[in-house]
This record gives C-alpha cells, sequence and structure tokens, in this order.
C-alpha cells in the first residue's frame, strides 16, 4: 500500500528537468522530498495500524519462539510450533506488515451506527495492545509442554523487542537432553483385570528407547481401554490406568503400569451377554415389549414377522446371546443395521443381569436393540430438466416406487419409470437425430446378503465388516427414437453383488450383464450414413453384449477431516469371450458384418467381444487447516480404453467414449473432440455428432475452489483430453499442420497423443447450499487438436472454428469431479 502512494506522489511531483520550463531552487526541492517522505511515513503507519493505538501504549504484533540446547533436539520443528500454540493472545491479522483491519475498525469507534460502525463489525479488528500479554502465564505453559515431552529442567525467557509504537515478545526455551523410556512394567497378579491388561503389552505404544512423550501415555491409556472393552470388560474406563514414571536415572525412566486401587468392582470384571432383545418397530410410546417375543437362535425377536422375517433382522447383528460382550461387535451390530436402509434409528443398550449369579468372575449383560423403521413403502415423483453429455437437453419425468421388505427380508424392490424429451441444442436445423424420445422401465431388488454357492475361501457374512453385503438383481427396457435417424430398443438384465470391507473402499462384481440393442425404423438419412462409415453400422448393428465386470473403489472423502483425500475408481470389463469360445468349439457357423469381417451369432444375433478397461484418480487438497473450509484444489484424471477384438472389429457405440462438455473439457461441445485431430467436415456437418467417439481416452483436469461469499463459491480451472481410436477409420480422415492426410485416421500414437490434446481453461462460480448445487463455468479453448484449420461449418459452434474461437458457458448440476 505505500510502494502505491509512494508513486502516487512521485507522479504529481514530477522532477523539473522534464516536466517544467522554469528550474525550481535547491532548497525548494529539498524541503518538497521532506515533506513527501513524511506524508509517506505517515500513511504507512496508518496502513500498518500503530496510528490508531492509545498514547501510552504498544501494539503487540506477535511472538518468536527459539529452543535452545546443547545436545541434538529430536524433532526440533514439531517440538517449536507446539510451544508456539500455547501463545496467546494471537496478533492482528496482518499482510507485509498491513493491517487493514484495524483502519476498519477505526471507523466504527465510539460509533453505535452507520456506515463507519457496518464496516467495523464486518471487517474490522481491536488492536491487540502488549499489556494484554502475560508472559508468565505463557512461559508457564510452555515450561508444561517441555515437561510432557521429556524436558524434565527447561529454562523460558522472555524478552520485549519496542520498535516505535510497536512490540514484539521473543521467547526462548532452554533444554538438555530429553529422557528416554529405559524399561516398561505391566501389571502382575492372577486375577482377570491385571492379566487382560498384561495381554495387551505386545501392542503396546510404548517402546524402550522412546522419548519421554505424554501424550503416548495418555493414546496408551486408550488403546488399552479399547482392548478390554473388547475382552469383556464392558464397564472399564481409561482414567483407570495409571502411570508410575522413575525419573531418578540419568536422562531415563522407569514407567510402571498400574490399574487404580480404587477401581469399582464391576469394572474389574468382563461381562457375558445374558439376553438379546430385538425390537424392529420401535417408538416413543411403544408397547411391543408386552407381547409375547418370537424365540429365534436364542434371540427375543418383537414384535412379529409380518415386516421383517427374524433371521433376516438377525444377520445384520453380530451380538450373540452366551458370548463375551465385545465393543467392537456392538459398533458393527449398530453399522449394519443402519446400513440395511429400512430403519431410521437403531439404538443399543445394556443393563446388568441382576438375577443372573457371577461365574468364575464373570458378570452378565442383557443387551436391547431397538430400530425405528422408515415406511415400507414410498413413491416418489420428479419432473427435471434433463442435460446430457451429448449435447442434449429437454424435460424429463421419474417416477419411482420403492418397497423396503418385499419379501420380508429388507430386500429392497425399487422400479423406476422415466421418459423424456430431448433436443440438440448445439446442432444446426440439418441434423439428422435432432429431436429424441426417450421411454424405459427397469427395476432392481437388492437383498442385504451375498447369495453365492458356498465358498471354502469366503464366509459370505463378511463378519470383519462393519458393512452389509448385498446381492441385486435387475432389469429393464428402453426405447430410444431419434427424429429422422432412428429407432433402438435396449433391454438389459444383470445379477451381481457390492461390498465393502472399510468405510473407503467399495467392491461391485458383476459376473451376468446382457444387452441385447435393437435397431428399427432407420431413416433414409441414417442409412446413408451407415453405407458411408462401416464403423457406424458395425457398433449400431442388433447384437447381444454379454459381459462381466468388476469395480473397486476407494475414497477417502468420507474423511472429511483428512486435509489430502485421495479417491480411485478402476475397473474392467469383459464381454462375450465364453459365446466365441463356446462357439469356436462347437464349430457354429459365422456371417459375415457390414465391415466384410467374419463373426458368430447368438440366436441369429452378432455378440459383441471387447475388453475395456476405465481408471480414474482424484485428488482433493484443501489449502486451508480449517476442515469445513471449501477452499481446495483438486484435480482428475481419465484413463479409458476398450479393445474390439475377433468377434467385433469396433465396440459397441453405447459403449465407446466421448468428449467435451460440462463435466469434460469444458472449452468444447459434448462429443465435440476427436478421435485424435479428426474433425468432420462440412459434407458432414449434418451427422458430426455420431462421428466423433472412440475406443481410447485420456483426459486430465485442475481446478482450484475457492469460498467467496455464503453458499457461492468460486473456481478457476484448466481442461485436457481427446479420444482415439484402436483401428484407424478411414471415413475419419485426419491431416497434419499442412492439411495433407496423415494415415492415421484417428489411430493413438504414443508419439503424438500429447500434442492432439484438446485444451482449455475458465472460471467458474458455483451456489452450492450443500444439498444442492448450481454450477456456471466459463471457458475458453487453448488449444484445439485438429489441424484442417481452412474448413469452416457455417451455423454451428463457433468453438469448432480455429479462425473465430470463443469462450462457452456450461450451465449444469453438481461439481464436474
Amino acid at each position: 500500500m505505500s510502494q502505491r502512494l509512494l508513486s502516487l506522489l512521485s507522479a504529481a511531483h514530477p522532477n523539473a528537468a522534464n516536466h517544467s520550463v522554469f528550474p525550481r531552487p535547491e532548497g525548494r526541492a529539498r524541503r518538497s522530498g521532506v515533506y513527501t517522505a513524511l506524508l509517506a511515513a505517515t500513511l504507512l503507519a496508518s496502513c500498518s495500524g500503530t496510528k490508531y493505538i492509545p498514547e501510552g501504549s504498544k501494539l503487540y504484533t506477535g511472538s518468536t519462539v527459539k529452543v535452545k540446547s546443547d545436545s541434538a533436539i529430536p524433532n526440533e520443528a514439531v517440538l517449536t510450533t507446539e510451544l508456539e500454540s500455547v501463545i496467546t493472545p494471537k496478533p492482528n491479522t496482518s499482510f507485509f506488515g498491513i493491517r487493514p483491519k484495524l483502519y476498519f475498525w477505526h471507523l466504527g469507534e465510539g460509533k453505535t451506527k452507520g456506515l463507519g460502525k457496518w464496516l467495523a463489525n464486518k471487517y474490522g479488528e481491536k488492536p491487540v495492545l502488549l499489556s494484554q500479554v502475560d508472559t508468565q502465564k505463557v512461559k508457564g505453559l510452555m515450561i508444561n509442554r517441555l515437561y510432557n515431552n521429556g524436558y524434565f529442567k527447561p529454562t523460558v525467557h522472555s524478552q520485549v523487542d519496542v520498535q516505535g509504537q510497536a512490540a514484539h515478545v521473543n521467547y526462548t526455551a532452554t533444554v538438555g537432553k530429553p529422557y528416554t523410556i529405559k524399561e516398561i512394567y505391566f501389571p502382575e497378579g492372577d486375577s482377570l483385570l491385571p492379566r487382560a491388561v498384561r495381554a495387551t503389552q505386545p501392542a503396546s505404544l510404548l517402546k524402550v528407547g522412546d522419548p519421554y512423550n505424554l501424550q503416548t501415555f495418555t493414546n496408551e491409556r486408550t488403546r488399552i481401554d479399547a482392548a478390554l472393552k473388547n475382552q469383556g470388560f464392558y464397564y472399564f474406563a481409561p482414567d483407570y490406568i495409571l502411570f508410575q514414571v522413575d525419573s531418578t536415572l540419568n536422562n531415563q525412566v522407569n514407567v510402571y503400569l498400574k490399574v487404580k486401587e480404587k477401581t469399582p468392582e464391576r469394572a474389574a470384571k468382563p461381562y457375558v451377554l445374558n439376553r438379546v432383545r430385538l425390537n424392529t418397530d420401535y417408538s416413543l410410546s411403544d408397547t411391543t415389549l408386552s407381547e409375547r417375543p418370537i424365540l429365534y437362535k436364542k434371540y427375543q425377536y418383537f414384535p412379529s414377522e409380518d415386516v421383517f422375517t427374524a433371521k433376516s433382522i438377525t444377520n445384520a447383528t453380530f451380538l450373540y446371546p452366551d458370548s463375551v460382550y465385545r465393543r467392537r461387535r456392538q459398533d458393527q451390530t449398530l453399522s449394519r443395521l443402519m446400513s440395511l436402509g429400512v430403519f431410521r434409528y437403531v439404538d443399543i443398550g445394556f443393563r446388568p443381569a441382576r438375577a443372573k449369579a457371577d461365574s468364575a468372575g464373570y458378570g452378565f449383560l442383557n443387551s436391547y436393540v431397538r430400530m425405528t423403521q422408515v415406511p415400507k413403502k414410498s413413491i416418489r415423483a420428479e419432473v427435471l430438466l434433463v442435460s446430457k453429455e451429448n449435447g442434449f437437453v429437454g424435460p424429463g419425468f421419474q417416477v419411482q416406487f420403492r418397497n423396503r421388505s418385499a419379501l420380508r427380508g429388507a430386500e429392497q424392490l425399487v422400479v423406476n419409470a422415466t421418459g423424456s424429451f430431448e433436443n440438440q441444442t448445439r446442432s444446426n436445423a440439418n441434423t439428422i437425430g435432432l429431436t429424441s424420445y426417450e421411454l424405459g422401465v427397469d427395476a432392481q431388488l437388492q437383498i442385504p446378503r451375498l447369495i453365492t454357492p458356498p465358498l471354502p475361501f469366503l464366509d459370505v457374512r463378511l463378519p470383519s465388516s462393519d458393512f452389509q453385503p448385498r446381492t441385486f438383481i435387475g432389469a429393464g427396457v428402453k426405447r430410444v427414437e431419434r427424429r429422422q435417424a432412428f429407432q433402438q430398443d435396449l433391454f438389459n438384465l444383470n445379477y451381481g453383488y457390492t461390498w465393502k470391507t472399510k468405510l473407503t473402499n467399495e467392491q461391485t462384481l458383476r459376473p451376468i450383464d446382457i444387452q441385447y440393442l435393437k435397431l428399427g425404423n432407420t431413416s433414409r438419412s441414417f442409412d446413408s450414413l451407415l453405407v458411408d462409415r462401416p464403423f457406424l453400422a458395425n457398433s449400431f448393428r442388433q447384437q447381444f453384449i454379454l459381459a462381466s465386470s468388476y469395480r473397486y473403489t476407494y475414497n477417502q472423502q468420507a474423511l472429511e477431516q483428512r486435509r489430502n483425500q485421495v479417491y480411485f475408481s478402476g475397473g474392467v470389463e469383459l464381454a462375450g469371450n465364453l459365446a466365441y469360445l463356446f462357439s469356436s468349439l462347437t464349430n457354429q457357423k459365422q456371417v459375415e458384418t457390414a465391415s466384410g469381417d467374419q463373426a458368430y451369432t447368438l440366436a441369429g444375433q452378432q455378440f459383441a467381444q471387447y475388453t475395456k478397461v476405465d481408471l480414474e484418480f482424484r485428488n482433493y487438497f484443501r489449502t486451508s487447516a480449517n476442515p469445513t473450509s471449501g477452499n481446495k484444489i483438486a484435480t482428475r484424471v481419465l484413463i479409458g480404453a476398450g479393445l474390439p477384438y475377433k468377434n467385433s472389429s469396433v465396440l459397441p457405440y453405447l459403449k465407446q467414449y466421448g468428449i467435451g462438455g460440462p463435466n469434460s473439457v469444458r472449452a468444447f461441445p459434448a462429443r465435440g473432440i476427436g478421435p485424435g485431430t479428426y474433425r468432420p467436415p462440412v459434407s458432414r456437418e449434418n451427422s458430426y455428432f455420431y462421428d466423433q467417439v472412440g475406443d481410447l481416452r485420456f483426459e486430465a483436469n485442475a481446478e482450484y475452489r475457492q469460498d467467496l461469499f455464503p453458499y457461492v463459491k468460486g473456481a478457476l480451472f484448466i481442461d485436457a483430453g481427446n479420444i482415439w481410436l484402436v483401428n484407424p477409420d478411414p471415413s475419419r480422415q485426419t491431416v497434419d499442420a499442412e492439411g495433407n492426410p496423415d494415415g492415421k485416421n484417428g489411430q493413438f500414437g504414443f508419439n503424438s497423443f500429447l500434442k492432439e490434446l484438446a485444451v482449455g481453461a475458465g472460471a467458474g462460480i458455483r451456489i452450492d447450499v450443500q444439498f444442492f448445487v448450481i454450477r456456471l463455468d466459463y471457458a475458453y479453448p487453448l488449444r484445439v487438436p485438429y489441424n484442417n484449420t481452412e474448413v469452416v461449418r457455417p451455423g454451428l459452434n463457433s468453438s469448432f472454428n480455429v479462425q473465430d474461437n470463443k469462450g462457452r458457458l456450461n450451465i449444469a448440476i453438481g461439481y464436474p469431479f
């Protein structure tokens, strides 16, 4: 701020040699320089905030901490940071010595209303004075922290450094060599509690030779408590563990871990579960326990099996009658029951079984598990604006019916009826398939258990997981009609499993994924298009897709306290291999395809054969230490590869990749890039939408997100990517920099793919109300992949014209990744 003001003053008083006819007296020039310096100093004082300090007071500008020792200091930076954390108060916010918040505070000083008062309340900050600093208190806290870290004879000194109206405090801590642990002794004795504590010693956090550290002792108590809770010690608490430290040795300590003598009797013994009651219809006015329970595998089940069978609920319950209480099983039961998706609340409690006598030193607990149901059946209807990555937008509807216990086993039956009318907004009036209608019905049955043949290496209950595994069975049918192009019916049937072993990972195995595509009622224009391009004829043909797939997802976004979060999703899909093997072994006849190749058929229809791999990497780094901050750097890399072979020369159209659009490379329209350097010429301007798909995909995105105002965030981003073909396609000719055919015809090349990436950058605004995000991104193309710049398609989106590239405004729902 002061530098800018000085430059303005210099401009207002130019030197005489360049801007004046009459020379100025030397003394006058000298006085002018003095006045300028005084004015600059006054302005600098105003910006630094010292101008607003009461007379006789000093502005506190912060403190520094230095640790001194005659020997090496382990983890000196960590120790210094810990000592800095106890310093109070915090100084006023400063930016390169400038404190604008003090200026805003001064505007409202002595005022009760008005603009100055509002600015003071909104942006101001009261001066923090040196008189508010209690150095004795801070030094005492520092000495305490040094003791906690094994420095038993420290000294801390403070010194105030005054500079004009400002003051700075320097703290110097002098320490010796830190104490280390020499020996560790766990409690002796043959009773249940000492033996249980002693059994945890192999996993102890205390290690011989490690520095003495109070936090490690605290963590050790917590660890022992958790271990005992899983051995039946329900009433035990960390406070019942006591550490005695002998520090009379030479910079070493002996640690004696003991159980407090006044530990309550009930905390000193393990407990066995006597009776477990399951109530699946609990409410505050509950009367179900007055009914006669259903006895199932020693469980008392209430109220009846009209909605849920006892077997289905006990399958998700890991509290077993006549077993030792374990906190792990309690937490697992709570998580499993909630993950069924049929209960609004689940509560687990325990009471002593008073009428039950102790046996061999064990106590007994009665457990109750109370569950409040979500309504069994529901129906939901939505009217929405459909916006797809292929550029189609329009109104749509969805009606969903859900039965949360269709077979009385917490199986969820979900039936969806969907429909939409869509229009391809980025094309001209001659584009075939401009208008699209879709109507479909699909159903999925989600069964909360794994239904598999007996496997010796797999316990289908996944007893170590907190999440309920599921088997799903789905089926659906959809009709798509694109006016002036084609009508297509799609049928699908799938069967598979999904399970989680941890909060951060999920796996999905779909051994059966059958799709049948039937093309009918094609227009003459579309028929001509298929004749002109055999690859489209092959990808749109009537065919079976007999696939199996597996996907693994690792997601740290659920760990909200982590500053750096990683996301990975990888999947592989195999199609047609078993059908091809069977056909070849049984000498089935082959038919000729549209491209002249020979292929096997199933029920008179050709089937697709390919392998497809998709990888997605994301990283979210929060730039602020505050866990609630939305300021972060988000990055993503997408890699996809589909390899058709044997019975197929090209991937089915719905399995091919497209790139561009509001969730991809935002400076280009949906499916407006590639493959490679291909660009549809003028002669194909009425069908280019079908051209720009490929077998390989590479995409990378980087975005900086910044909180602006409540519910409003900003972003700066850059995107890059393209698609390519595995096999060259002569009908999609690509050219070199001089406009001559390069012979690659959209095919991927290791030496050239980086040069063929489309690149765009831009900025955006996001209205984020947590459950709903409206996103506006404006992106501008920085590099286009195609080289035939002399080709211009009038009437189409200008971002395709290299000679007249313009930015694009993307309006979307949700974040791009």
